[in-house]
């Protein structure tokens, strides 16, 4: 089952909406900001909460939830996330499985591996800018009654 999530760039700031709903897995997308607030003491806490306007150099979440509504186990489970132009990526979230990206929508893998074409034909290894898409391979079955989530890091540009 593969399924390509629908994230949103919008000029008011990044919004959360529903990615797909296919048969029993449902899965959602949310894009979420940091929020810092001092306390008293002067500690800072760091909050996430949905996107509601975002600035150039402002770091976002993209989150891809996902559950199985059905009654029997869904397997071979590929998530995709598209990243929008005006996003550069930074890596994966700290709670998630880093997922293999793309720098052409053609060719997956970490970023470590891949490379970019250059005008002149000539290539030269790709960065967190270049990414225009992310990918996760469930690797295990998700039973019925499961979910999950798994997301990455991003900036605004």
């Amino acid at each position: 089952m593969y399924l390509r999530s629908k994230a949103f760039l919008m000029l008011a700031g990044l919004l959360a909406t529903p990615a797909l709903a296919a048969g029993p897995l449902q899965v959602t997308a949310k894009v979420l900001t940091e929020q810092k607030t001092r306390a008293a003491d002067g500690s800072v806490r760091v909050a996430l909460v949905p996107a509601r306007k975002v600035v150039p150099g402002d770091r976002v979440i993209f989150v891809l939830g996902y559950r199985n509504t059905g009654s029997q186990p869904i397997g071979n489970i590929v998530l995709d996330n598209p990243v929008p132009a005006a996003i550069a990526y930074r890596g994966p979230s700290q709670s998630s499985a880093a997922p293999d990206v793309s720098v052409d929508g053609k060719i997956y893998g970490p970023l470590a591996t891949l490379r970019v074409r250059l005008a002149d034909g000539a290539t030269r290894a790709a960065a967190p800018d270049d990414v225009t898409s992310v990918r996760w391979r469930l690797a295990n079955t998700v039973p019925a009654g499961a979910q999950g989530q798994l997301s990455f890091q991003a900036v605004l540009k």
